[in-house]
């Protein structure tokens, strides 16, 4: 089972991505602070990030820069416009 990581404080949206993901097999794990985020990346194996570019603390392009010095994990942007 493929295993994909959403970093987004929109809970509502996460939600929806959530249910989706789940219908088609995939376990997806949710982290709505991009700190949580990074400290769940650092500690487990993913086939996927899904990273919202508007987040508190930092902005999603601070947590990619932050992924890619560590980890070739793909990653999909997400963006409210």
């Amino acid at each position: 089972m493929e295993k994909i990581l959403i970093i987004d404080d929109d809970v509502q949206l996460t939600e929806l991505i959530n249910e989706f993901f789940s219908l088609n097999k995939f376990e997806l794990i949710v982290k709505h602070n991009p700190l949580d985020g990074l400290e769940y990346i650092e500690k487990n194996n993913l086939d996927l990030i899904i990273l919202d570019i508007m987040l508190p603390e930092m902005d999603g392009f601070q947590v990619l820069q932050k992924i890619r010095s560590e980890h070739s994990t793909p990653v999909i942007m997400l963006t409210a416009r």
